[in-house]
């Protein structure tokens, strides 16, 4: 029987991460979701928007419209939200080093709705710290990007008192491979970085509330009854934080609370209908704690391993919610864990590593000191779960175990994903030169000019941001400023030159390594580069990371390189192999232009072994292209790939 004593719990928020192609399509699939019973929206901008570039620029080509929406003005940003409320809507925009900006091109629209922006409901995410470790969206460097992070929280401390300014997001962080500890001392580092510093841009009587508006975006993997724990210790400890560090003694703003988007890492593309119970159960491990229960849930398409989502894809995960809030009792009963003694257990020893691991970065002076240690630590972390993974430690079904299976007829015609037609670039740059065109080049001069004289000076950026965008300022514009301010920032790769004490199953690989550099004359080079805007550093950094065990020279500097920085590299360093890594969907285009320039830099013999998501179909343009070899997410040992590149390097050798 269902104990009446305990009035029925309210759902939590329902969202899919969505947005692409260009803004008019993205707000009829926002419009869409929200008639089907989504309760909330979740933007997905495109990487020349999360990056600061307008869609025209150099480092933006192949990438527009195609991880989210491109957003490059405020004519974009009316059609983003074309009959669509924002008085009544709760919007999460997962935006960071352009936060500020695209916060104010939301309030620029909302004022144009008419809406009262002191009731406007919603986040940005606007968490510069993990772009550092994981994601790689970053502009300016650590110290004038969290003074960005800050203005934004004390701006909407006086004017949108409802919004989240900022959502501190550990999802990343275990992407790229964080332990659980890791993954709750390093979020919890970033929000007291922040609070530490908004300390002193809001009165101290409305410190309190402030601390009870940042929020958190958390993953939650498929070890069950760890990722359910884990939650229970965020919130103890965030609670312990809140109140040890900065005397909050109202509980209401020490309320730990966190939106989640559930695991896409461990999504497979081996069996992905398999998918779809990863997600379920992923999901139940953030909903079925009352006590440390998600503010809103984001769920991955069962399909995302392959690619772009479709509609019915998005729809199918939000009917997951749907039944689990409507359908079962859960939402009926008190915190179903309470007094449990193997989650009490399991909480503590969470909270002690993840403290001890607190304690270590507050001696080096807080997460903006500890970049470099953080990223090394999650560089390491990564590849001793991916090792786990290779040598069948930890299973994964449809991949090292029971690879057999019947062929999914979930794969219909279209692949089973969305595909982001080419023309969307071109028609998203002429609207952008349309813009310009039409707008007051003086107005706009006259804000950006005040925005760089605020941003000199050390003033609060938004007023200045929001006059600009009013003005018709774009992306590119207001990122510039900043940059022309602040600089820009190259973060750390994590990985390191010296190999680490890594032996096992590496021995003939080293053995093959050492008989061609012998051959060659000098140790084989392998250069990894990562063109385009993708950020996801995380197979490239181990493949560097493997490759260098193995005994190899490596040449990886990081991400967000064009592909005439990666042939000039290739050349001054004299590569046997080169080896591409891009996620974003861009591969047909920066590929065909690496392929162009390598030819003619002479470059032609050297081969080309790319890694990402890939279609069959693009798999094979590729290589018809002269690529060497095409890697997929299928293909997760790394040993395999790490001889591939020897072998490849056998006919220089042979030359030689």
């Amino acid at each position: 029987m269902t104990d009446t004593a305990t009035p029925r719990d309210k759902p939590w928020l329902f969202r899919t991460y969505a947005g692409h192609s260009t803004a008019a399509k993205s707000n009829a699939l926002y419009r869409a979701n929200l008639a089907r019973g989504q309760t909330g929206l979740s933007v997905a901008f495109d990487l020349p928007t999360q990056t600061g570039y307008d869609s025209d620029h150099e480092l933006a080509r192949g990438e527009v419209g195609k991880v989210g929406v491109p957003v490059a003005h405020l004519g974009d940003m009316r059609a983003l939200f074309a009959d669509i409320p924002l008085d009544q809507m709760n919007t999460s925009m997962t935006i960071n080093a352009t936060a500020p900006w695209l916060l104010s091109l939301y309030i620029a629209v909302a004022e144009e709705q008419g809406a009262d922006v002191a009731a406007l409901q919603g986040t940005v995410q606007n968490d510069l710290v993990k772009e550092y470790l994981s994601r790689g969206t970053y502009i300016c460097p650590p110290k004038p990007s969290l003074a960005m992070i800050t203005d934004v929280a004390a701006y909407t401390a006086v004017h949108l008192p409802k919004w989240n300014p900022m959502n501190v997001c550990s999802y990343h962080l275990q992407e790229a491979g964080a332990t659980p500890e890791q993954e709750l001392a390093f979020a919890l580092a970033t929000a007291v970085a922040v609070l530490d510093d908004l300390k002193g841009k809001v009165p101290e009587a409305e410190f309190p509330a402030m601390v009870g508006r940042i929020s958190f975006f958390v993953n939650a993997g498929i070890r069950f009854v760890t990722e359910l724990c884990k939650m229970r210790a965020f919130t103890e400890l965030w609670d312990e934080i809140c109140l040890q560090r900065y005397g909050i003694e109202d509980e209401k703003f020490r309320r730990f609370r966190y939106g989640v988007q559930v695991n896409s890492l461990g999504l497979t593309e081996q069996q992905p209908e398999n998918n779809v119970y990863r997600i379920l159960l992923e999901m139940l491990a953030v909903t079925l704690s009352k006590n440390a229960r998600a503010r809103a849930v984001q769920l991955p398409a069962w399909n995302e391993a392959l690619g772009l989502p479709r509609p019915w894809d998005q729809q199918w995960s939000l009917r997951m919610q749907q039944i689990l809030a409507y359908e079962t009792d859960l939402l009926e009963y008190g915190d179903l864990f309470d007094g449990n003694p193997v989650i009490a257990a399991r909480v503590e020893a969470l909270k002690d590593g993840a403290r001890s691991e607190l304690a270590t970065l507050d001696a080096m002076g807080g997460a903006i000191a500890a970049i470099d240690y953080m990223k090394a630590r999650l560089v390491e972390s990564n590849a001793t779960r991916l090792g786990r993974v290779e040598t069948g430690e930890t299973i994964v079904v449809g991949v090292n175990r029971w690879q057999q299976a019947e062929p999914s007829p979930l794969l219909g015609s279209d692949g089973g994903i969305m595909t982001v037609d080419p023309a969307v670039e071109q028609d998203q740059i002429a609207r952008l030169a349309e813009w310009r065109r039409g707008r007051d080049g003086a107005a706009v001069a006259a804000a950006l000019a005040d925005l760089r004289e605020a941003a000199s000076a050390g003033r609060n950026i938004m007023p200045a941001s929001v006059a600009a965008a009013k003005a018709g300022a774009t992306t590119g514009e207001w990122a510039g400023v900043m940059r022309q301010v602040h600089g820009e920032y190259r973060g750390p790769t994590g990985v390191s030159r010296s190999p680490s004490n890594r032996t096992e199953g590496l021995e003939p690989i080293r053995e093959a390594v050492d008989a061609v550099s012998s051959k060659l004359g000098r140790r084989l080079t392998f250069l990894v580069g990562k063109p385009g805007l993708d950020g996801h550093s995380n197979g490239a950094e181990q493949i560097a990371f493997r490759a260098r065990d193995c005994g190899m020279e490596i040449s990886y500097d990081g991400i967000r390189l064009t592909p005439s920085q990666i042939v000039e590299a290739a050349a001054e360093r004299q590569a046997h192999v080169v080896g591409l890594s891009i996620l974003s969907g861009s591969h047909l285009p920066l590929i065909a232009e690496v392929l162009e320039r390598m030819a003619e830099a002479g470059l032609g013999h050297v081969p080309l072994v790319v890694g990402g998501i890939i279609p069959d179909e693009d798999a094979a343009a590729l290589l018809a292209q002269g690529v060497a070899r095409v890697y997929t997410p299928k293909d997760f040992e790394l040993n395999r790939i790490m001889m591939d590149i020897v072998a490849l390097a056998e006919p220089a050798a042979a030359a030689a």
